[in-house]
């Protein structure tokens, strides 16, 4: 099998920096491809003007690079990778005290040997769309998915919350902390469909209609039609969401299904 996908994120209509990172890294050597596969994520940061950009770039660019520095089992490797970026945006909030306060959600998948691997903090989301049926595969590391899962509050109720954005696990935020890495892949089937998202676009897209366009359309037309559903919806954040069909290695690729590559924001010094 392989993956075909494509990323898209967009600034939104009300935030004036894009915080967001997105990152599509598929190996053109042969042996790495073999040994790591290939690796997406999303990154939502926070922390205000510049230091969200920071802490998601950072954190992008260190997953990425420790992930295929490193060999061995895809979650201890990627426990490393989230450890090791927790740490870089520590390190750097020490040395730029007045980004003091930045962190960023991380959401990962990891495509290796006809299977998924997930790796994931805070509230982006990941999504296996198989067979019509949605599922989300990441668990939010919110105060309201934690109300609901104690039954004090319902998923209406959660809906309305007025801290209904309060992340309970970040990057960067603290030492010590709790991602949520599966110890086994998940197998794939053909005509799977995963998706990785922010919520700029969970929050403001139903899942419904997540579900129909990723089913519907190629991955770089899926994408273009989700940012533009949640921006016709109020667009009140940023918006990043990647999008990977698998299918067949036999299968033809066509024009419409372009893939894309890893997209690497700089991070500048504060002065």
């Amino acid at each position: 099998m392989e993956i075909v996908g494509a990323m898209r994120t967009d600034r939104g209509l009300v935030r004036e920096l894009n915080e967001d990172a997105v990152a599509w890294i598929t190996p053109q050597d042969d042996d790495v491809a073999a040994s790591h596969g290939s690796l997406a994520l999303v990154a939502d940061g926070m922390g205000g003007h510049a230091a969200g950009e920071i802490a998601s770039a950072l954190a992008a660019d260190t997953i990425r690079r420790v992930y295929y520095d490193l060999k061995g089992p895809v979650h201890k490797v990627l426990q490393m990778a989230f450890n090791t970026a927790n740490r870089a945006i520590l390190d750097y909030v020490a040395d730029h005290p007045d980004c003091k306060g930045m962190g960023t959600t991380c959401t990962v998948l990891v495509f290796r040997d006809g299977k998924a691997w997930l790796a994931h903090v805070g509230d982006s989301r990941a999504y296996l769309l198989r067979d019509g049926a949605l599922t989300q595969l990441s668990e939010d590391q919110t105060l309201v998915a934690k109300l609901v899962s104690r039954g004090a509050l319902t998923e209406e109720e959660a809906a309305h919350s007025p801290v209904q954005n309060v992340i309970l696990q970040a990057l960067g935020t603290m030492a010590k902390f709790q991602p949520i890495i599966g110890s086994k892949g998940l197998p794939l089937q053909p005509a799977d469909v995963l998706i990785l998202c922010s919520d700029g676009v969970s929050s403001m897209v139903p899942e419904a209609v997540i579900a129909d366009i990723a089913g519907r359309l190629p991955p770089q037309e899926a994408c273009d039609a989700l940012i533009e559903a949640a921006l016709a919806a109020g667009g009140r954040d940023n918006a990043s969401l990647g999008i990977f069909g698998v299918r067949a290695a036999a299968e033809p690729k066509t024009a419409a299904e372009s893939t894309t590559r890893v997209i690497k924001l700089p991070v500048a010094e504060r002065r």
